[in-house]
């Protein structure tokens, strides 16, 4: 980004981003109600207590203060006015008694005036200035229902205690109030568990006689919060006085109302656990003359869901995030959707800009650009372009588009993909599965070479024989002997030729040493260490490294000498040899020219010795190469066992992964995965190094139950009879297989087939026996549920997926898909577009953005308003939700009367 440019993801950080957990206090009381209530009234005036009460929230972190007086709100705007510029919201509201004696904590929207809660007041038989411990004339179904009519929520007061719902009724008038369809929310002082004697059962929906209806899988029946008296400021730091609620807007009761409708979503405890730590996407936005131009996206850290209708630019925001990832599609299918929408959609000159956070190895903010068509680049929080990968600052992040969940399922080695997300990998493996490969690459290219160099051995020596013969022949003509200084000269030239190969290897030694010295010392310069606590010590390595370098240089001047020494001495004596040699070079054309009076050819025999003598180093050669490929055949089968002995380990890690996945989805999914199901790369390999016509081959191959490299490389050794034996390979094929050279059979053992992935569905509903199918005998809907479900498994990166619904059964997004998510969320990111109302609304979306646009893709423009970027408890996203997602309000009324809900 130029300076000049305007900073679009710092403006989509000032967007709404949804529900997130506010501390709450709901049982906060006025600075005279000590006085009143407990007979010891607070120092200083309702002002100063107010400020006091302000200052101690917001310390503590505490959002939402609720002003619950028993049976008055006079006091309610001093609080409101000391809140003023804070950030806390001051929610306005009173403390009932019913006509039987419950209390009930009535809290109401921030922007209610104070003449109206008066009239609230009244309705329940309150007027001032009547005692504050006066009864409401309401009985407590009464009550709740007047207050859900009035705009406020209710929250039955300490369940448990004195005057709670618990201790105040009993019987079948206990078991009428509490299945109450307005009873939404009890306030208790800890855990449920510490409830007395048998409240949790009620509490957890498991005693029969007091069950309420909800949906399957809530945890409990009604909303539980934690809450007591707020006397004085510092009774805010009571555990039980505070729990954190999920909501967008703390101004509007509405956040308050759908927690209560949805506690295991929206409410935590002190006792529940915080949520996971994950990495997320932060801000997304667009800039150029794209569909999204302009659009900017704040994320939700948990479930983010765009809606929209058709042609909104849903896909264009998932592809984009793809995109801007630098990811590639899965499937070809998928990768030519990509590709369309970033070349027509997007378009060239598109920037589009994502902040992300990282948390590993530590917390950091990048942000990552790509302008289309270029590659993304990463930005770290000076803006300095770094030097790591999209990849690196959020890796496991997984992007679907449209369809390509469905065009997963027909790929089994691209399942197997998805298992390593939960493969607990040790690195060492990988390391040592490379470190082996290049062995048996490097013992493979010296046996071949080896063996090429003793064929040509072989191929030389074979004329030996023959040579030999012909010598004896001129042997029996006497020229042995008549030659004999002549012969024996041809056995001493070879020597003075071999002489120089002697001294090579020690000249090369020479120039490496050379070429090393100086030893290097930079990385032990006073420099290179000032910054580290044990530099001093590691500084003496200076003094080591040089008098290593310094005793070095003394051996390259000893060994140059040595070797300029030994050269001068070796010239001498050849030369000395080469007088001798020209002494007997004459006496031998003297000996020549005689025997050529004779018609006997004296050269022949000459050469003929030479050939011989040229070839008889060759001999000693072979026994050396004899021994070294029986040396590298060891090797190699050393490395082998290796080889397979770690690839064996890394399927033991990919079958512990397919075991913890099959834990978490016990009777939803089973996973299991085969070693070396994937042939494919072994089918490549036949193909391009054999050849020809092998179809019916390979077919057998690939029914083969099991197979193994080694076992096909030896029976291949043993011949075509052995492959049709083990195999049922026949004819023409298996001998041309069986042919296949030495080189081919050690890449095969070389090979690593891919592990496959088989999934099975549970397709039984309900409590009856599980149902079990595989991939190939579900529906296409089935398949893309199995695969799902794997997706949302835990994970500590983002998920992004456009439209899953689209190949997806209808009853599993709403029976499991939907709890799955629900309960995943805590932990990792989810951005879905959907047309589907149970992702959003059952999945109770943090973060549910509207997108609407004007013209078609290629040449309108889509764009994202910021009041319809919200949760379901913002007024604007719920209507917009009905409208887009279920078709109105009279729609879905009509949808309800006919299915008689």
């Amino acid at each position: 980004m130029t300076k000049s440019e305007p900073d679009v993801v710092a403006d989509a950080l000032r967007l709404p981003s949804g529900a997130h957990f506010v501390r709450c206090a709901l049982q906060v009381n006025p600075h005279n109600y000590s006085g009143t209530h407990r007979g010891q009234a607070n120092e200083g005036n309702p002002a100063d207590y107010a400020s006091a009460l302000i200052a101690k929230a917001k310390e503590l972190g505490i959002g939402v203060l609720a002003m619950t007086d028993h049976n008055s709100v006079a006091e309610v705007p001093t609080v409101q006015d000391a809140a003023v510029g804070s950030g806390i919201v001051v929610l306005p509201g009173f403390e009932l008694e019913s006509a039987e004696g419950i209390h009930v904590l009535c809290i109401y929207p921030a922007s209610t005036e104070l003449e109206k809660l008066g009239r609230y007041l009244g309705e329940f038989g309150i007027h001032d200035p009547q005692p504050s411990s006066q009864s409401s004339t309401k009985h407590f179904e009464p009550l709740l229902q007047a207050v859900h009519a009035q705009g406020g929520v209710a929250i039955a007061a300490h369940v448990s205690g004195r005057k709670g719902l618990f201790q105040a009724l009993e019987g079948q008038a206990r078991v009428a109030a509490w299945r109450n369809e307005h009873l939404l929310a009890v306030q208790i002082p800890g855990r449920v568990d510490d409830l007395p004697e048998d409240f949790p059962r009620i509490v957890c929906n498991k005693n029969v006689e007091y069950a309420r209806e909800h949906p399957a899988g809530r945890a409990l029946a009604v909303a539980v919060v934690n809450a007591k008296d707020i006397v004085r400021p510092d009774d805010l730091e009571n555990p039980a006085a505070t729990c954190w609620i999920k909501m967008s807007d703390p101004w509007d009761i509405e956040g308050l109302r759908q927690a209560f409708l949805d506690p295991d979503s929206r409410i935590r405890l002190h006792s529940d656990e915080q949520p996971e730590e994950h990495s997320e996407l932060l801000a997304l936005a667009w800039q150029g003359g794209g569909f999204l131009d302009g659009g900017a996206i704040h994320f939700n850290p948990n479930l983010n869901v765009l809606i929209g209708g058709r042609g909104t630019g849903k896909s264009t925001a998932i592809e984009s995030i793809r995109y801007v990832l630098g990811l590639e599609p899965v499937g070809d299918e998928a990768r030519n959707a990509h590709q369309e929408i970033v070349r027509h959609v997007l378009r060239n000159g598109t920037k589009v800009s994502l902040e992300v956070r990282s948390l590993s190895p530590s917390e950091r903010i990048y942000r990552i650009e790509r302008t289309v068509p270029n590659p993304p680049i990463v930005r770290d929080t000076n803006g300095q372009v770094s030097n790591l990968r999209p990849a690196d600052v959020l890796p496991r992040v997984e992007v679907y588009g449209q369809h390509e969940i469905s065009e997963l399922t027909r790929n089994r080695e691209k399942l197997t993909l998805l298992l390593h997300r939960f493969v607990r990998s040790d690195a060492d493996i990988s390391q040592r599965k490379a470190s082996v490969l290049r062995g048996l690459r490097k013992a493979r290219e010296s046996i071949v070479e080896t063996a090429s160099e003793l064929a040509q051995i072989e191929e030389n020596l074979a004329a030996l024989p023959q040579l030999q013969e012909t010598l004896e022949r001129f042997q029996e003509a006497g020229l042995e002997e008549r030659l004999r200084d002549q012969s024996l000269l041809v056995r001493e030239t070879q020597i003075v030729d071999s002489i120089p190969e002697r001294l090579g290897p020690f000249r090369n030694v020479l120039v490496t040493l050379r070429q090393e010295l100086p030893v290097d010392q930079a990385f032990v310069s006073q420099r290179a260490l000032a910054d580290l606590p044990g530099g001093p010590i590691l500084h003496d390595v200076n003094h080591v490294l040089e008098e290593f370098s310094s005793a070095l240089e003394t051996a390259a001047q000893q060994l140059e000498e040595a070797l300029a020494q030994a050269g001068q001495r070796i010239d001498a004596i050849t030369s000395r040899w080469s007088d001798h040699k020209a002494e007997i070079d004459a006496q031998y054309q003297s000996i020549l020219r005689e025997l050529q009076k004779s018609a006997v050819d004296g050269e022949e025999f000459i050469r003929l010795r030479r050939n011989i003598e040229s070839l008889r180093p060759l001999e000693e050669r072979r026994n050396v190469l004899v021994r070294l490929q029986a040396n590298q055949r060891q090797q190699r089968r050393d490395l082998l066992a290796e080889w397979e002995d770690l690839k064996a380990a890394q399927f033991r890690e990919l079958d512990g992964a397919a075991k913890q996945v099959n834990s978490q989805l016990k009777g939803l999914v089973q996973v299991r995965v085969t070693a070396a199901g994937d042939r494919a790369p072994l089918f490549e390999l036949l193909k391009s190094e054999i050849g020809g016509r092998l179809a019916e081959a390979l077919e057998r191959l690939e029914i083969a139950p099991q197979l193994s490299l080694r076992e096909f490389t030896d029976r291949c050794r043993e011949g075509a009879k052995a492959l049709a034996r083990e195999y049922g390979l026949k004819g023409a094929q298996a001998e041309k297989i069986a042919s296949a050279a030495e080189e081919t059979l050690m890449k095969i053992e070389e090979l690593e087939l891919p592990s496959t992935t088989d999934l099975l569905l549970n397709t039984a509903s309900g409590a009856t026996e599980p149902s079990w199918h595989g991939l190939d005998q579900l529906s296409k809907g089935q398949k893309a549920t199995a695969v799902l479900l794997l997706l949302l498994l835990e994970s500590d990166a983002p998920l992004i997926i456009d439209q899953p619904e689209d190949d997806l059964d209808n009853r599993f997004i709403s029976e499991v898909v939907v709890e799955r998510m629900r309960d995943n969320k805590r932990r990792r990111q989810f951005v879905f577009s959907t047309h589907n109302a149970n992702i959003p609304v059952l999945g109770d979306a943090e973060l549910i953005l509207g997108l609407d646009a004007l013209g078609e893709a290629e040449g309108g423009k889509a764009f994202i308003a910021a009041q319809r970027m919200g949760s379901i408890d913002t007024p604007a996203v719920r209507t917009l939700v009905e409208e887009v997602l279920e078709g109105g309000k009279d729609a879905f009324e009509k949808r309800r009367r006919k299915y008689g809900f």
